[in-house]
């Protein structure tokens, strides 16, 4: 057997002293690493129909404190869904809220709201897009590219069961010349 060149390596055994010097040195970079963070991140990918923001981001109005023009009675409104986006390119988010009186039974109908909220201020209401007293209830909603988009559902007449709407009518609401104009997307059709 030929003996090695170089002396036994000290450390070929491992001791608890050796297992508690690592456990510390990799809690002490855990720990440091948590100390150091990056920034936060400003550069964003300039879209050609919303112009790029360079201030930090704002968040939308919340419509959980907006008073709905709804009379409900004893029972409260209830915000059924909600969506934010840039609507009028300002750079400043609006929220679209669907609202309803929370009904025990029965289908109510909704109200389509767009809400802003200037900086220091309430959010508030700046327009309806579906007034609850044209009957229709929001079976599908979405903010997109600038736009609202929803299915309304309603009904040819009174004798019609509230619980089977026959009417089926897409809309689309885009801000145009300082207000909302409304038209139907492409792929709409009527039921």
């Amino acid at each position: 057997m030929q003996q090695p060149a170089v002396p036994e390596l000290a450390h070929t055994t491992t001791r608890p002293i050796h297992w508690l010097a690592t456990a510390a040195a990799l809690a002490a970079v855990v720990a440091a690493s948590g100390f150091l963070q990056p920034g936060a991140a400003t550069a964003a990918q300039a879209d050609s129909k919303t112009p790029t923001v360079t201030s930090r981001a704002v968040a939308p109005p919340d419509p959980a404190g907006v008073h709905f023009p709804l009379n409900c009675g004893p029972v409260k409104v209830v915000v059924q869904k909600k969506a934010s986006g840039d609507l009028d390119g300002d750079g400043r988010p609006e929220t679209v809220a669907v609202v309803r009186c929370d009904a025990g039974s029965g289908t109510p109908p909704n109200g389509v709201y767009v809400l802003t909220q200037p900086p220091g201020a309430k959010p508030r209401i700046v327009a309806t897009l579906v007034d609850p007293k044209d009957r229709f209830s929001v079976s599908a909603f979405r903010v997109h590219d600038g736009a609202v988009t929803a299915t309304l559902d309603g009904y040819s007449s009174d004798a019609v069961p509230r619980y089977r709407p026959d009417v089926h009518d897409q809309a689309k609401w885009q801000w145009q010349g300082g207000r909302f104009v409304r038209s139907t997307p492409a792929r709409a059709s009527s039921v």
